[in-house]
């Protein structure tokens, strides 16, 4: 059985502020976000979809998706992940760079991204050797009850059905986001089993979500909008493992009703 937190924190921005711990999530509010993110990706055709496991209660969100990328296998890469000189660093640049409080305000986030790794390496965005290929993309939306967070799963294959490496992945990756990815822990790609399929996948671990995530739900409520938890944060990271969040999603959040 999956543990459950007692955090208050759904998709509804009306909830009391003394029953909300800002930042982290349950298990009930995470399935309440999840189906409406479902709703909406319906009516916008964006393919989500809930896979349910067998003999089980417990599911997660999947979408594939075809990208064409650019492989650089000429590129050795650090995957040692953060080191303790960075720590600081990356947690004052996650802070400053806190998730919008609304899906619309995700482009802010990826252009602060985007500006930052042109400061601190001006050939990062050198055009690649690498080769361009067709790579068919799997991703999967799970709830960690470790970190009371939605955590994202991927996985990437040929479409002769290759798998990529972790080193092919790294490549793959926008050079923007690159050396954040490597040297944060909130956004480090490793090779993990996923959790209710017991096959490898990779991982953006969720170690920092709920630093990035308070602001956000705090915003919400202190503005009094809707915020789903799952889309805000989906909007954030998704970018940089090429997933796309398409903008429509905001137009289609709706008010809830504020408990008595």
């Amino acid at each position: 059985m999956i543990r459950k937190r007692n955090s208050g924190c759904s998709f509804s921005s009306g909830s009391s502020s003394s029953t909300m711990s800002f930042g982290v999530l349950d298990e009930q509010s995470f399935r309440l976000c999840c189906q409406l993110l479902l709703q909406q990706s319906e009516q916008l055709n964006d393919g989500w979809s809930w896979e349910a496991v067998k003999g089980s209660e417990e599911g997660y969100l999947k979408k594939t998706a075809l990208r064409s990328v650019i492989i650089d296998s000429s590129t050795e890469w650090d995957l040692e992940g953060s080191d303790s000189d960075t720590h600081t660093s990356c947690q004052e640049t996650e802070k400053e760079q806190s998730a919008p409080a609304s899906i619309d305000d995700a482009g802010n986030i990826k252009g602060d991204l985007e500006e930052d790794e042109d400061d601190e390496d001006d050939g990062v965005c050198a055009e690649s050797s690498g080769s361009s290929q067709v790579l068919q993309y799997e991703y999967h939306i799970l709830f960690s009850c470790s970190y009371s967070a939605p955590v994202l799963y991927f996985r990437a294959t040929t479409l002769e059905g290759r798998s990529l490496s972790l080193e092919e992945v790294w490549s793959s990756v926008h050079p923007n986001f690159r050396l954040r990815l490597q040297r944060s822990p909130l956004n480090t790609i490793t090779l993990q089993e996923h959790p209710l399929l017991g096959q490898p996948f990779f991982m953006l671990h969720p170690c920092r979500t709920e630093e990035f995530m308070s602001p956000v739900l705090q915003a919400a409520h202190h503005q009094h909008r809707p915020v789903n938890y799952v889309l805000s944060w989906l909007s954030v990271v998704a970018p940089l493992v090429g997933l796309e969040v398409p903008l429509n999603y905001c137009t289609l959040l709706r008010p809830a009703a504020s408990p008595d």
